[in-house]
């Protein structure tokens, strides 16, 4: 008999990263697997977010009361512990918004609730990831760009979020364009930053909300203007790649951004 030439089936993995998403967002999904390398694969579980209906309807601004619940036990912490039962490397948390309301020590907080039902497996969140891209990238002065559906005051408190991490927030707020995910396009968001946020000279900009549609937007930025693009999702995605032990799949991530060519502060902490 002659020797089977078997087809790539998805089983050899260089790494496995695990993504906990609102029920009906399909973005910090389709980003991570569209910046995923061969080898990398994306496995998700899902929590119910009061602000999101079916076929991931919203209002044009989003309550802060169901930003605040998706973090509450118990959803968020079963969907967690299903997620780590499988043989992952790391999880996301792919929300952005729950770090707003909470803040920092509520974020470490959160963390360590959700490290009860891990199983030892290292877990990263957003505004986590984007402080230690951040830092990694030398960044001080940034500007955050905000969803639309997030309002003036969510926004503030993300300011204050990364005030409080020591950076100089040199602009802040959600941005002008529809509060509907499937009329933001690239396009559009690259307009948007060009005119609103160039002109405060930011180190770094962070396109925040893990369900806006940003990743295809950094390389043609980055080239264009002076200053280093991160998306929610672009981040997060890099520094969960970094806590699951797959750095070399990380540095040879190209056309995402100058971040994949940076390492997490303190290895991948």
């Amino acid at each position: 008999m002659g020797t089977i030439r078997a087809q790539e089936d998805g089983w050899e993995a260089r790494a496995r990263i695990g993504v906990v998403v609102p029920h009906a967002d399909v973005g910090p999904e389709s980003e991570f697997q569209a910046i995923a390398p061969e080898g990398v694969f994306v496995h998700s579980s899902r929590v119910h977010f009061g602000a999101m209906r079916a076929g991931g309807e919203m209002d044009p601004k989003i309550p802060h009361d169901p930003v605040r619940a998706f973090i509450q036990p118990p959803h968020i912490d079963n969907a967690v512990e299903l997620l780590a039962a499988s043989p992952l490397d790391a999880i996301a948390l792919g929300f952005t918004s729950s770090a707003y309301v909470v803040g920092a020590s509520g974020e470490k907080d959160l963390f360590a609730r959700l490290a009860e039902h891990t199983r030892g497996l290292p877990l990263t969140g957003t505004t986590t990831a984007a402080v230690a891209g951040f830092t990694a990238l030398g960044a001080r002065r940034i500007a955050i760009v905000n969803p639309p559906w997030f309002d003036d005051r969510l926004s503030g408190l993300g300011a204050d979020y990364f005030t409080e991490q020591g950076f100089d927030v040199v602009h802040h707020g959600p941005c002008g364009l529809p509060s509907n995910q499937k009329l933001i396009t690239p396009e559009a968001l690259s307009e948007w930053i060009r005119t609103t946020v160039a002109g405060h000279h930011p180190d770094a900009v962070l396109v925040a909300g893990n369900g806006i549609r940003a990743v295809g937007v950094i390389n043609a930025l980055e080239q264009e203007l002076d200053f280093t693009v991160l998306t929610a999702n672009q981040v997060l995605f890099w520094h969960t790649l970094h806590l699951a032990g797959a750095e070399e799949a990380a540095r040879g991530i190209t056309g995402y951004g100058r971040l994949f060519s940076t390492q997490p502060p303190g290895g991948a902490a």
